[in-house]
């Protein structure tokens, strides 16, 4: 039985004559991601034809996902904004505060040990506000998400970049910051740019070693970390339908890495198999009685060309198995191919470590694909040259995966088999075979790979592929073995070649588990009393942000940040996740990663009051004890990544008034626009040279702040010469309130009073 299947019943009887009259109103056929988007706007039934990448469009919704890190934020948030209860379906998941090191058991206990005060407070806020909380061991959110909450033509937010794994069950899932999920928290609507819509068409069989990971790597190469802003990628066509439910789960998840909004398939067989085995026949049943609406229209996927923003063509008969990396996701290169451009680009080529799981690639298919090959290495007799570490998606995939002899494969190739949670994948990795920053390479089958995210060394080149070539290339310890053309020497001398990966979809005995993890919140949580010890360490109850003004002269420059910046150079994750709840004490990590453009180093830039270098936080607070406002300064795709909104809100806290760049990432643009920022980009992307270590800002037209109208900003340099910067935005008026405001938080509170 399906959680909440009263609501999505109810999704699907108005689905079918708001999609009708929106491909009325449009006057054409409709991609799914078109009718999706139509069926859930604020104001119900459509009236407007609305222009992609143009029109900010209000929608409803049907339910919210949380894990624990960005949870914490989200939910103080949340206790200031004055309801009683969450307006929609939200769940907590704790995924992210366990640290794998010795093994799951281990692991989790020290979690549970170390982190008790903030799953505590999850807890109790869950049982308060009506939110269903998944404990730590549980597994990992988008996982979790897809076992028991996704349903296809849903919509849902979470408060996670890799949301967007819902859409391999057909949702329009998309993660944002927690302050966007509080607005749905409190019965408001939400607001999203109507997207532009990429479709990538599928054609062929997945064979041998390829596999769905290999589709979104070969997607990653072609539209690059940015090429996706702003647009839904839609995949169809005979090879779509060829696809499990989970693998099409795994190439939505890393559309997160394209920067894309969000990805989804069209419901088909395969999701109705995996909502079957996943105890959701009922939800099946339903999705089958209005079929074609959960799908594009047929002419649509006949003429794409017609219907699509753009246009991707992949034939899976004839695509190749890839590795992408290292330090940047879409950096693809075909396995065969690999070894030699690692030799001419320096790249190690000894490999340490082999990780399998994380929210994208750690279902039961995952799973079996992987142990298929380490069986083999056991059975012929080949000794992994590197060390394994594998994280189960969930409890029901670790117990299921248990019982019908996975993990015992692995345990025989001596692989630590870590919590059901995210661990490496997000920092959370205790490494003990490396000291310092010695170079390295790792291969895994998570989504990202940028510098330091795994386990904080700079100098680890880390490299993405599907569970079962991570297997492989983890056993022959070498980043350029082809398993398609070369043969291993086993401990008895003899040559032997692995056999090509076998994979089950679905567990033939079924899913099973004990203790899935679920706690489900009391009806009335009225007398359930939220305590924060004010002298916590962990956690900090929030206060108002002053709203910044009109007027802002004679503010400094903080950080002129060289090359990439991601969310993950703002605000690190790793150790800091244990401060995620603690605004003061997390924004000390605050830009460390960033490099400084004027001298290539990280966390050193330049105070003015004194001329010294000192680190970033610091000349911050500097810059804030004498009340002067800052401003950052980036480069393109700034934010990139994670859906941290941590990246903005320290900022915020330390002073920054306003961050001026070449481009955004979607997520991190609306986070600081929540926060009640100025998120500018520059009119002229040249005029980020113009920009000096010295400069001080004057705001010349922030009194006419307007939508669609440049603001003009005044950089005086130290010699007394000044340039003059125009820059753009894309704010429109209730956004501009937020700024009034202080933030979109102050606004709802407001209106709530």
């Amino acid at each position: 039985m399906a959680f909440d299947i009263d609501m999505i019943k109810k999704v699907y009887k108005t689905m079918p004559e708001r999609v009708d009259k929106a491909r009325q109103i449009v006057g054409k056929p409709l991609t799914l991601s078109e009718k999706i988007l139509y069926a859930h706007l604020w104001d119900g039934e459509p009236t407007t034809a609305f222009r992609r990448g143009k029109d900010y469009v209000d929608f409803a919704p049907d339910r919210i996902a949380c894990q624990d890190a960005t949870a914490q934020m989200a939910l103080l948030q949340f206790m200031q904004a004055g309801k009683a209860k969450v307006a929609v379906p939200t769940t907590v998941h704790c995924d992210h505060l366990i640290q794998a090191k010795q093994g799951a058991a281990a692991d989790l206990k020290r979690a549970n040990d170390s982190s008790k005060e903030v799953f505590d407070f999850l807890a109790s806020v869950s049982n308060k506000y009506g939110i269903g909380f998944w404990k730590p061991g549980a597994g990992i959110i988008h996982q979790v998400v897809l076992e028991n909450y996704a349903f296809p033509g849903g919509m849902m937010i979470g408060t996670d970049s890799h949301t967007v794994n819902a859409g391999g069950l057909g949702m329009v899932a998309i993660g944002v910051g927690g302050a966007d999920a509080v607005d749905v928290m409190a019965g408001m609507a939400w607001e999203l740019k109507f997207p532009k819509l990429i479709g990538v068409k599928l054609t062929g069989k997945l064979n041998g070693w390829t596999s769905a990971k290999d589709v979104i790597l070969k997607v990653a190469g072609i539209l690059t970390v940015k090429g996706g802003t702003g647009a839904i990628v839609e995949y169809f066509g005979p090879g779509a339908k060829n696809l499990s439910c989970t693998g099409k789960g795994t190439i939505c998840n890393m559309g997160a890495e394209i920067g894309a909004t969000t990805s989804t398939f069209g419901y088909d067989d395969s999701m109705e198999r995996y909502l079957r085995a996943t105890d959701r026949a009922d939800i099946a049943d339903e999705a089958n009685k209005i079929r074609e609406y959960l799908t594009g229209d047929d002419e649509v996927y006949a003429n794409p060309e017609q219907y699509f923003d753009e246009l991707i063509e992949i034939d899976l008969d004839t695509l190749r198995p890839h590795l992408n990396g290292p330090f940047t996701p879409d950096l693809a290169t075909p396995v065969g191919e690999l070894g030699q451009l690692a030799k001419e680009k320096g790249w190690p080529i000894k490999v340490d470590w082999g990780l399998i799981g994380s929210c994208t690639n750690s279902s039961y298919e995952d799973l079996t694909r992987a142990a298929s090959i380490a069986k083999q290495a056991v059975d012929k007799k080949i000794k992994s040259k590197a060390d394994f570490g594998i994280n189960p998606g969930s409890e029901q995939i670790r117990y299921t995966a248990e019982r019908d002899g996975l993990l015992k494969i692995f345990e025989d190739l001596d692989a630590t088999v870590f919590t059901n949670a995210c661990g490496p994948c997000i920092g959370q990795w205790d490494r003990s075979d490396l000291k310092g920053d010695e170079k390295n390479t790792i291969v895994h089958s998570f989504n990202r790979n940028f510098s330091k995210r795994a386990d904080g060394n700079p100098n680890t080149h880390a490299f993405v592929g599907s569970p079962e070539m991570v297997a492989a290339i983890a056993i022959s310890g070498r980043l350029d073995f082809d398993p398609v053309n070369d043969y291993l020497i086993n401990e008895e001398g003899e040559k032997v070649k692995l056999d090509e990966p076998k994979g089950i979809e679905l567990p033939p005995n079924g899913f099973d588990v004990e203790d899935a993890g679920y706690v489900e919140p009391v009806a009335d949580g009225s007398n359930v009393v939220v305590e924060v010890n004010p002298t916590s360490e962990r956690l900090q109850l929030l206060e108002p942000f002053t709203p910044i003004g009109n007027t802002i002269k004679g503010a400094k420059l903080l950080i002129k940040a060289f090359g990439k910046c991601t969310t993950d150079h703002i605000s690190m994750a790793g150790p800091w996740l244990r401060f995620r709840g603690h605004l003061d004490n997390i924004s000390n990590n605050m830009l460390i990663g960033a490099v400084n453009a004027y001298n290539k180093k990280t966390n050193f830039v330049k105070n003015q009051l004194n001329g010294e270098y000192e680190g970033v936080p610091d000349v911050a607070r500097a810059y804030k004890a004498k009340g002067i406002k800052s401003i950052v300064v980036g480069d393109h795709n700034y934010g990139e990544g994670s859906s941290r909104e941590h990246a903005a809100m320290e900022p915020r806290h330390l002073g920054v008034a306003a961050v001026l760049v070449k481009s955004f990432a979607r997520i991190h643009e609306t986070n600081l626009k929540k926060q009640g920022m100025l998120g500018l980009t520059f009119a002229n992307e040249n005029d980020y040279d113009l920009i000096q270590e010295d400069d001080t800002i004057n705001f010349l037209d922030l009194y006419q702040f307007a939508p669609d109208k440049q603001l003009t900003l005044e950089f005086v340099h130290k010699d007394g010469t000044k340039d003059i910067i125009k820059a753009n935005h894309s704010y429109n008026l209730p956004q501009i309130e937020w700024f009034n405001e202080g933030s979109a938080l102050n606004l709802i509170k407001k209106q709530n009073a």
